[in-house]
Protein backbone atom coordinates (compact mmCIF):
# COMPACT_ATOMS: atom_id res chain seq x y z
CA UNK A 1 0.00 0.00 0.00
CA UNK A 2 1.16 3.24 -0.70
CA UNK A 3 2.76 5.71 1.96
CA UNK A 4 0.36 8.29 1.49
CA UNK A 5 -2.92 5.83 1.60
CA UNK A 6 -1.24 4.20 4.34
CA UNK A 7 -1.11 7.47 6.51
CA UNK A 8 -4.79 8.49 4.88
CA UNK A 9 -6.01 5.55 6.83
CA UNK A 10 -4.31 5.98 9.79
CA UNK A 11 -5.75 9.03 10.28
CA UNK A 12 -9.03 8.31 9.30
CA UNK A 13 -8.99 5.45 12.29
CA UNK A 14 -7.75 7.94 14.52
CA UNK A 15 -10.05 10.71 13.96
CA UNK A 16 -13.44 7.48 14.07
CA UNK A 17 -11.99 6.41 17.69
CA UNK A 18 -11.79 9.57 18.56
CA UNK A 19 -15.37 10.67 17.84
CA UNK A 20 -16.18 7.29 19.54
CA UNK A 21 -14.46 7.97 22.89
CA UNK A 22 -15.93 11.59 22.37
CA UNK A 23 -19.64 9.91 22.31
CA UNK A 24 -19.04 7.81 25.04
CA UNK A 25 -17.96 10.72 26.96
CA UNK A 26 -21.16 12.89 26.18
CA UNK A 27 -23.70 12.46 29.17
CA UNK A 28 -26.54 10.55 27.85
CA UNK A 29 -28.79 13.77 28.50
CA UNK A 30 -31.92 12.22 29.57
CA UNK A 31 -32.29 9.43 31.70
CA UNK A 32 -33.75 5.92 31.22
CA UNK A 33 -35.91 6.60 34.43
CA UNK A 34 -37.70 9.98 32.80
CA UNK A 35 -38.14 8.32 29.17
CA UNK A 36 -39.94 6.04 31.09
CA UNK A 37 -42.20 7.90 33.43
CA UNK A 38 -42.97 9.64 30.35
CA UNK A 39 -43.61 6.50 28.46
CA UNK A 40 -46.04 5.44 30.89
CA UNK A 41 -48.10 9.22 30.80
CA UNK A 42 -48.27 8.83 27.30
CA UNK A 43 -49.22 5.19 27.38
CA UNK A 44 -52.18 6.51 29.79
CA UNK A 45 -53.43 9.16 27.04
CA UNK A 46 -53.54 7.12 23.86
CA UNK A 47 -53.57 4.11 24.70
CA UNK A 48 -51.82 0.46 23.06
CA UNK A 49 -52.50 2.31 18.72
CA UNK A 50 -51.16 5.78 19.64
CA UNK A 51 -48.07 4.56 22.28
CA UNK A 52 -45.37 5.05 19.42
CA UNK A 53 -41.63 5.89 20.01
CA UNK A 54 -42.09 9.37 18.19
CA UNK A 55 -45.10 10.10 20.75
CA UNK A 56 -42.89 9.27 23.97
CA UNK A 57 -39.87 11.34 22.29
CA UNK A 58 -41.70 14.33 21.55
CA UNK A 59 -42.84 14.06 25.76
CA UNK A 60 -39.34 14.06 27.04
CA UNK A 61 -38.09 16.80 24.24
CA UNK A 62 -35.90 13.97 22.43
CA UNK A 63 -35.83 12.57 18.50
CA UNK A 64 -37.09 8.99 17.98
CA UNK A 65 -33.98 7.84 17.05
CA UNK A 66 -32.15 8.25 20.69
CA UNK A 67 -35.05 5.81 21.98
CA UNK A 68 -34.16 3.50 18.97
CA UNK A 69 -30.54 3.77 20.11
CA UNK A 70 -31.63 3.22 24.06
CA UNK A 71 -34.60 0.65 23.34
CA UNK A 72 -34.73 -0.63 20.08
CA UNK A 73 -38.20 -0.76 19.28
CA UNK A 74 -41.71 -0.08 20.95
CA UNK A 75 -41.56 -3.64 22.23
CA UNK A 76 -38.12 -2.71 23.63
CA UNK A 77 -39.81 0.37 24.99
CA UNK A 78 -42.69 -1.54 26.75
CA UNK A 79 -40.27 -4.71 28.40
CA UNK A 80 -38.13 -2.08 30.07
CA UNK A 81 -40.78 0.01 31.33
CA UNK A 82 -42.72 -3.61 32.66
CA UNK A 83 -39.40 -4.20 34.46
CA UNK A 84 -38.87 -0.60 35.48
CA UNK A 85 -42.88 -1.57 36.69
CA UNK A 86 -41.82 -4.26 38.99
CA UNK A 87 -38.75 -2.58 40.29
CA UNK A 88 -40.87 0.29 41.35
CA UNK A 89 -44.12 -1.55 43.31
CA UNK A 90 -40.91 -3.07 45.20
CA UNK A 91 -39.77 0.49 46.74
CA UNK A 92 -43.19 1.67 46.98
CA UNK A 93 -44.75 0.31 50.28
CA UNK A 94 -41.90 1.08 52.21
CA UNK A 95 -42.56 5.26 50.99
CA UNK A 96 -45.54 4.90 51.99
CA UNK A 97 -45.45 3.10 55.43
CA UNK A 98 -43.08 5.64 56.43
CA UNK A 99 -45.83 8.39 56.46
CA UNK A 100 -48.46 6.05 58.19
CA UNK A 101 -48.77 5.76 61.79
CA UNK A 102 -51.12 2.68 61.03
CA UNK A 103 -50.21 -0.08 59.42
CA UNK A 104 -53.99 -0.49 58.03
CA UNK A 105 -53.80 3.58 56.84
CA UNK A 106 -50.69 2.73 55.21
CA UNK A 107 -52.83 -0.30 53.25
CA UNK A 108 -55.35 1.90 51.90
CA UNK A 109 -52.49 4.77 50.78
CA UNK A 110 -50.05 1.96 49.12
CA UNK A 111 -53.74 1.11 47.11
CA UNK A 112 -54.64 4.48 46.05
CA UNK A 113 -50.92 5.83 45.18
CA UNK A 114 -50.63 2.42 43.13
CA UNK A 115 -53.38 3.86 41.08
CA UNK A 116 -52.50 6.97 40.77
CA UNK A 117 -51.64 6.92 37.17
CA UNK A 118 -55.77 5.70 36.12
CA UNK A 119 -57.22 9.19 37.35
CA UNK A 120 -60.14 8.78 34.57
CA UNK A 121 -62.10 6.47 33.18
CA UNK A 122 -60.35 6.63 30.39
CA UNK A 123 -56.59 6.32 31.42
CA UNK A 124 -58.03 3.61 33.54
CA UNK A 125 -59.24 1.83 29.99
CA UNK A 126 -55.80 2.45 28.41
CA UNK A 127 -53.71 1.10 30.85
CA UNK A 128 -56.68 -2.02 30.66
CA UNK A 129 -55.70 -2.59 27.09
CA UNK A 130 -51.96 -2.92 28.03
CA UNK A 131 -52.26 -5.15 30.34
CA UNK A 132 -54.24 -7.19 27.72
CA UNK A 133 -50.92 -7.44 25.72
CA UNK A 134 -49.20 -8.49 28.81
CA UNK A 135 -51.71 -11.37 29.42
CA UNK A 136 -50.65 -11.98 25.25
CA UNK A 137 -46.62 -11.65 26.03
CA UNK A 138 -44.37 -13.91 27.37
CA UNK A 139 -41.89 -11.38 28.28
CA UNK A 140 -44.47 -8.83 29.11
CA UNK A 141 -46.52 -11.25 31.51
CA UNK A 142 -43.31 -12.62 33.09
CA UNK A 143 -43.12 -8.68 34.34
CA UNK A 144 -46.62 -8.14 35.01
CA UNK A 145 -46.89 -10.89 36.98
CA UNK A 146 -44.16 -10.06 39.63
CA UNK A 147 -45.81 -6.89 39.73
CA UNK A 148 -48.84 -8.28 40.54
CA UNK A 149 -47.36 -10.44 43.33
CA UNK A 150 -44.76 -8.06 44.78
CA UNK A 151 -48.57 -6.28 45.36
CA UNK A 152 -49.38 -8.95 47.09
CA UNK A 153 -46.95 -9.65 49.25
CA UNK A 154 -46.76 -5.72 50.23
CA UNK A 155 -50.29 -5.89 51.22
CA UNK A 156 -50.02 -9.02 53.10
CA UNK A 157 -46.40 -7.32 55.22
CA UNK A 158 -49.35 -4.28 55.85
CA UNK A 159 -51.87 -6.93 57.30
CA UNK A 160 -49.36 -9.10 59.11
CA UNK A 161 -47.80 -5.71 60.79
CA UNK A 162 -51.56 -4.28 61.44
CA UNK A 163 -52.43 -7.73 63.34
CA UNK A 164 -49.32 -8.06 65.33
CA UNK A 165 -49.74 -4.29 66.58
CA UNK A 166 -53.56 -5.16 67.54
CA UNK A 167 -55.37 -3.51 64.56
CA UNK A 168 -56.59 -6.53 63.51
CA UNK A 169 -58.56 -9.35 65.70
CA UNK A 170 -56.73 -12.38 66.76
CA UNK A 171 -56.79 -15.16 64.50
CA UNK A 172 -57.28 -13.10 61.29
CA UNK A 173 -56.04 -15.11 58.39
CA UNK A 174 -54.02 -12.25 56.85
CA UNK A 175 -53.18 -14.65 54.04
CA UNK A 176 -56.58 -14.66 52.90
CA UNK A 177 -57.40 -11.55 53.97
CA UNK A 178 -54.50 -10.20 51.60
CA UNK A 179 -55.53 -12.58 48.27
CA UNK A 180 -59.20 -10.56 49.09
CA UNK A 181 -57.74 -6.94 49.46
CA UNK A 182 -56.49 -7.56 46.04
CA UNK A 183 -58.71 -8.68 44.25
CA UNK A 184 -61.04 -6.08 45.87
CA UNK A 185 -58.88 -3.58 44.93
CA UNK A 186 -58.44 -4.69 41.07
CA UNK A 187 -62.53 -5.06 40.98
CA UNK A 188 -63.26 -1.84 42.62
CA UNK A 189 -61.49 -0.07 39.82
CA UNK A 190 -63.57 -1.83 36.91
CA UNK A 191 -66.37 -1.03 38.54
CA UNK A 192 -65.80 2.35 38.86
CA UNK A 193 -64.67 2.73 35.33
CA UNK A 194 -68.06 1.68 34.26
CA UNK A 195 -70.33 3.18 36.60
CA UNK A 196 -68.12 6.57 37.10
CA UNK A 197 -69.35 7.27 40.34
CA UNK A 198 -66.97 9.51 42.14
CA UNK A 199 -63.21 9.39 42.25
CA UNK A 200 -61.16 5.88 41.78
CA UNK A 201 -59.09 6.90 45.29
CA UNK A 202 -62.67 7.56 47.12
CA UNK A 203 -64.23 3.94 45.60
CA UNK A 204 -61.26 2.30 46.85
CA UNK A 205 -60.88 3.94 50.73
CA UNK A 206 -64.80 2.63 50.62
CA UNK A 207 -64.15 -0.74 50.00
CA UNK A 208 -61.11 -1.83 51.25
CA UNK A 209 -62.89 0.11 54.89
CA UNK A 210 -65.90 -2.38 53.96
CA UNK A 211 -63.52 -5.22 53.57
CA UNK A 212 -61.62 -4.44 56.34
CA UNK A 213 -64.19 -3.43 58.85
CA UNK A 214 -65.34 -7.05 60.10
CA UNK A 215 -61.82 -7.52 61.39
CA UNK A 216 -61.04 -4.58 62.77
CA UNK A 217 -60.28 -4.54 66.96
CA UNK A 218 -62.34 -0.74 66.12
CA UNK A 219 -65.71 -2.93 65.26
CA UNK A 220 -64.88 -5.71 68.01
CA UNK A 221 -64.69 -2.61 70.70
CA UNK A 222 -67.72 -0.95 69.11
CA UNK A 223 -69.92 -4.35 69.02
CA UNK A 224 -68.99 -4.95 72.27
CA UNK A 225 -69.97 -2.13 74.01
CA UNK A 226 -73.60 -1.79 71.73
CA UNK A 227 -74.38 -4.87 73.48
Amino acid sequence: MPRTRRRALINERAFIKGEECAMAGRPRGVDDAVILRAAAEVMGRVGPPGLTLAAVASEVGLVPGTLVQRFGSKRGLLVALARQSANDVAELPARVRERHDSALAALTALLVESTAPMATPETFANHLAFLCLDLTDPELHEHALAVHLAQRRAIEALLAEAAGAGELTPGTDVSALAGSVQASAVGTGLNWALDREGTLPERLRQEVDALLLPYTTARRTRVTEES
